[in-house]
């Protein structure tokens, strides 16, 4: 399986996601993830830590794609037109994350808009970064993308402080020593669940 993980907007767990999809897909088979941010978020997390799974800049994915099962694709936050059809042309599952805050929402319709335009269906929208109760941010949220008929994961990821030390050691949240951070591996194994069904 091909994943790509695209946003129109940064700052949205577009990076977080890549790792933590691959780190699920590593657990079912040998997983590649291509950094293609320009700002090299993956291999920097890389280089700081151990990973599960191999990290290659997107310039050395020729020489290893065939090697693995799973590829997990970070691409660069706003992608050009052309960008976005090669992607979605290139892969079997786009997936766009947004947090459920206005400005990403706003920056998610753009990218949606644009994938109506290719006429394309194979992405799945997953909503980051949502704030914990009492808040209803995320809840408003995917009813409102669901009611648009946009395709949503049934699972979303919270806001957890256990995602900023899994960056800062370089290792996915399930190896982290934190006490809430089972509950991040539970969400991301959700997602992973949902995309191999």
């Amino acid at each position: 399986m091909i994943l790509t993980v695209a946003s129109f907007k940064g700052g949205v767990g577009k990076s977080t996601s890549a790792i933590h999809l691959a780190a699920y897909l590593q657990k079912k088979a040998p997983t590649l993830l291509i950094d293609g941010d320009v700002n090299r978020s993956v291999t920097n997390w890389a280089n700081r830590g151990n990973p599960p799974f191999k990290v290659v800049d997107e310039r050395q994915a020729a020489k290893y794609a065939r090697s693995y099962e799973h590829i997990v694709i970070d691409t660069p936050a706003r992608p050009s037109h052309e960008d976005l059809k090669a992607l979605v042309d290139g892969c079997d599952l786009l997936v766009i994350p947004s947090s459920p805050d206005a400005f990403a929402l706003d920056a998610l319709m753009l990218t949606v808009d644009a994938l109506v335009e290719l006429d394309s269906d194979r992405y799945k929208i997953l909503l980051t970064i949502i704030p914990p109760a009492p808040s209803k941010e995320g809840e408003k949220a995917r009813a409102s993308l669901t009611q648009s008929g946009l395709p949503v994961f049934k699972t979303g990821i919270r806001r957890l402080i256990a995602f900023q030390r899994s960056a800062l050691l370089g290792v996915p949240i399930d190896e982290v020593d934190d006490p809430r951070a089972k509950q991040g591996w539970e969400d991301y194994q959700k997602v992973g669940k949902e995309i191999l069904l």
